[in-house]
C-alpha cells in the first residue's frame, strides 16, 4: 500500500469524522432584536462570546425579530428555543399557553423607555393629552401598556376604550417620520427611539419611565426559554446564562467599547448605526442587568390586565419564572442570588 493511497484514506476518515461531528452538533436557536435593550445578545453575537462559552459541539442559529409578539409566535411554532424579549409579550405568551410554553430565566435590561412629546404639539401637562395622537410601538407591547396605564392614572382613556386620546400603535421608525410631519403629538418609546425623537424629531422628554419605579428600576428585556428546551438542555442553558452574566458584567465595566461593538452590530442588522451622541444619551436611561426584576413585571402584568390584554381574570403567574440555573451561576461566582 503506497503512501499516497494511505494519505487519501486518512483524509477520507478525517472528513467523515468531521461530518459526523457536524451532524451531531447541538443546535440552539435564539431570538433577539437589533436594539440597545438587547445589548448582551448584540454584543455576544458580534464577538462570538456565546459560541466560545458553549464550545465547539454547539451551533447557535440567531433569529432576528422586530417585535415581541413575532418572537412569541416563533417560540410557539418551535422555530426558536429561547429569545430576548420584553415583559408584556412574555406575559401574554405565558397566559395564552396556560403557563406551559415558556419560562423567564434571566433579566437583560432595566429602564430605557420614555414619553416624548413634539415641541409644537401644545402639550405641557398631562391634561393637554386630551384629543391628542400618541404612538406606541405595538398594541399590547410593553410601552403600549405603560402608556395606557399612565392615561388611566390621569383620568384619560384611549379612543377604543371610550376616551378621546388616539393611541396609535406603529413601528418606531414611523413614529419619527410622523413627528417630522407634525402628524403625531407624542410617543411612548423605547431607547434608542426616544432619544431619536428628541434629537431628530423636534421632541422633548415629557417623562422618563424610571421615575415611576422604585430605585428607577423596571424590566424592559429579559431572557425566556421554551419549557421543553429548559427540561431537555439544562447544562447547555446554564452555560448560556453564565455567558450572559459575564457579558452583563463586561458591558458594565467596558461601556465605551461595548457601545461601539453594539452599534456595529445594529448597523449590520438594521442597516444604519446610531450617531454616537444619541447612543450615549440613550444609555443614560438604560442599565444592563441579569436580574429579571420580578416585582416590576408583576406590576406591569396588572397594568396589562387593567388595559384589557389578559382576559377577564388576572392570571396566575407563579410559574412564569425559573431562576434555578441563574442562581446556580450566581452562587458559583460568589454573587447574591435572586429570589
Amino acid at each position: 500500500m503506497n503512501k499516497k493511497f494511505i494519505l487519501v484514506l486518512v483524509l477520507l476518515f478525517a472528513f467523515s469524522i468531521w461530518g459526523l461531528a457536524q451532524g451531531n452538533a447541538t443546535v440552539i436557536r435564539v431570538g433577539a432584536y437589533p436594539n440597545i435593550t438587547h445589548s448582551q445578545a448584540m454584543v455576544g453575537k458580534a464577538n462570538g462570546f456565546f459560541e466560545k462559552a458553549l464550545g465547539p459541539g454547539v451551533k447557535i442559529e440567531w433569529k432576528t425579530f422586530n417585535a415581541g409578539p413575532a418572537a412569541i409566535e416563533a417560540l410557539f411554532a418551535g422555530a426558536i428555543d429561547m429569545t430576548y424579549i420584553g415583559p408584556n409579550p412574555a406575559i401574554q405568551g405565558y397566559v395564552r399557553s396556560n403557563g406551559e410554553a415558556l419560562r423567564i430565566i434571566a433579566g437583560a435590561a432595566s429602564g430605557g423607555a420614555a414619553l416624548v412629546v413634539r415641541n409644537d404639539s401644545g402639550i405641557q401637562k398631562p391634561e393637554d393629552f386630551h384629543g391628542k395622537k400618541v404612538a406606541s410601538p405595538q398594541q399590547g407591547n410593553t410601552q403600549d401598556v405603560a402608556l395606557r396605564a399612565w392615561l388611566l392614572a390621569h383620568g384619560m382613556k384611549s379612543v377604543d376604550k371610550g376616551g378621546d386620546v388616539k393611541v396609535m400603535p406603529m413601528a418606531n421608525p414611523d413614529q419619527l417620520t410622523l413627528f417630522l410631519k407634525k402628524e403625531l403629538d407624542a410617543a411612548w418609546a423605547p431607547e434608542p427611539w426616544a432619544t431619536r425623537l428628541i434629537r431628530e424629531g423636534n421632541g422633548h422628554l415629557f417623562l422618563d419611565e424610571r421615575d415611576f419605579w422604585p430605585q428607577g428600576k423596571f424590566i424592559t428585556c429579559h431572557l425566556i426559554v421554551s419549557t421543553k428546551f429548559l427540561r431537555d438542555n439544562p447544562e447547555l442553558l446554564k452555560k448560556w446564562i453564565r455567558a450572559h452574566v459575564e457579558l452583563t458584567d463586561w458591558i458594565d465595566g467596558h461601556l465605551p467599547e461595548a457601545k461601539k461593538i453594539l452599534n456595529q452590530q445594529i448597523q449590520s442588522e438594521a442597516g444604519k448605526a446610531l450617531p454616537p451622541a444619541e447612543l450615549d444619551e440613550a444609555f443614560t436611561r438604560l442599565q444592563v442587568t441579569y436580574d429579571p426584576l420580578r416585582a416590576s413585571l408583576l406590576t406591569a402584568a396588572k397594568s396589562s390586565f387593567d388595559a384589557g390584554f389578559l382576559g377577564r381574570q388576572m392570571p396566575d403567574l407563579s410559574r412564569l419564572y425559573d431562576l434555578t440555573l441563574l442562581n446556580q451561576v450566581l452562587t458559583e461566582k460568589g454573587k447574591k442570588t435572586i429570589q
